[in-house]
């Protein structure tokens, strides 16, 4: 990747652009952050790119520019990508229902309002499509607040590398009830999971596969995928978890981490990619330049515009979420594989109208401004991504070195 040598060029005050590394070092020297990466672009050139910290603690290993991440729930876009490049091919209508291709979702309820158990249940419509996009199907998490929530977690319903199979666990969450009948409420959910096994459903590829061919390949991304290898893994970042006691607690050591190839058996489209933010970045752009980079065509930029608008009646907030938040809900729509700024102000953060983002468990972040032309992308690796408000942080710092 080539870091232009004069930032000035494309609007920049490269002095103002030095102060996302105070800020960068200040989080590390603080023991929030073991080590973190950010790249800035702007009309396609790269105007700041820097790393700091460290990947490993423990081994003492420097965090760089192509260290490997988890980037959890960043793969959302990805498989939100892959859904709709099969959509575009008129293979199926968004407003299926999804158990024209899962049956095991043929029978489902939802739970009754203000339930006490989770046997308190009562007909519902099967989830469509565009209702498992968008976070609107009544599906959950089992880290969310509420009953079903609670009834993921005694269930084992999670969709971990190392979980047993993608398509076994949606068969499970099958067998539960929704949160809410569906289309009335937003809840961010396992629902791109299944939509995960539906590629593989229509396609008649394995999602890993799918990814390769129609997205890894055309777009170079060499380092991206569902496990680490044995070349890569001197390059893989260790994880860690928040704790009040020692700030930074190690919950998944690289050298022993369930995303090694030999472990992974989930395929999971909802947050099973590790990545770099060189192979991110191509990703970025090609949504950035309308489906296509360095003239490979992925996807048709109508469709992506589509993407790119919200998909809700109003802003999340305004659709009653009780579900954990990784970004603002005030001010802030849901597209199709991310959220879209309506209102800069009401979000209470630096922006653009239209900005469309999405982040990750481990506090990663991207986030693509249409009016400025940026592309943001901030990697480390800190469980939940709620601890610290960095998102913002660095939104703030980077509009502040915009001056043109």
């Amino acid at each position: 990747m080539k870091v232009i040598t004069d930032p000035g060029r494309i609007g920049f005050d490269a002095g103002r652009l030095k102060n996302i590394d105070r800020w960068m070092h200040c989080y590390v020297s603080e023991e929030k952050f073991a080590g973190s990466s950010v790249l800035v672009a702007r009309n396609g050139e790269i105007a700041h790119l820097s790393s700091c910290g460290k990947r490993s603690l423990a081994d003492d290993l420097p965090f760089e520019i192509d260290t490997l991440v988890r980037i959890y729930s960043m793969t959302k876009p990805m498989t939100s990508l892959a859904v709709m490049m099969l959509h575009e091919q008129g293979l199926f209508n968004l407003d299926a229902p999804i158990d024209t291709y899962l049956p095991e979702f043929s029978d489902c309820s939802a739970l009754i309002a203000g339930a006490k158990s989770l046997k308190q249940f009562e007909p519902s419509p099967t989830p469509t499509i565009h209702q498992l996009l968008t976070h609107t199907s009544g599906l959950t998490y089992g880290f969310n607040p509420g009953l079903l929530a609670s009834g993921y977690l005694e269930s084992g319903i999670d969709f971990y590398s190392d979980a047993g199979g993608h398509r076994q666990m949606a068969k499970k969450v099958a067998q539960m009830p929704l949160a809410f009948q569906p289309g009335t409420g937003w809840e961010y959910s396992v629902g791109i999971d299944i939509l995960g096994v539906l590629v593989e459903e229509i396609s008649g590829r394995q999602l890993d596969d799918f990814f390769q061919k129609h997205i890894f390949d055309p777009l170079g991304m060499e380092d991206t995928g569902f496990s680490v290898s044995k070349l890569q893994q001197n390059r893989f970042a260790d994880c860690f978890e928040y704790s009040a006691e020692t700030s930074l607690k190690l919950c998944d050591r690289a050298k022993d981490s369930i995303f090694h190839e030999d472990r992974v058996d989930t395929l999971s489209g909802g947050g099973g990619l590790v990545s770099t933010l060189g192979d991110y970045y191509k990703f970025t752009e090609l949504l950035r330049q309308g489906g296509c980079k360095d003239g490979t065509r992925i996807i048709s930029p109508r469709t992506l515009n589509f993407m790119r608008r919200n998909h809700l009646p109003g802003d999340i907030s305004s659709m009653g979420p009780k579900s954990f938040a990784e970004q603002p809900m005030e001010g802030v729509g849901f597209g199709i594989g991310g959220s879209i700024v309506l209102d800069p102000a009401r979000t209470r953060t630096l922006g653009s109208v239209g900005d469309y983002s999405w982040g990750g468990l481990a506090s990663t972040f991207f986030w693509l401004d249409p009016v400025e032309q940026l592309s943001v992308i901030f990697f480390t690796q800190l469980i939940p991504s709620s601890t610290y408000a960095c998102r913002a942080e660095l939104k703030a710092l980077v509009h502040a070195a915009l001056i043109e």
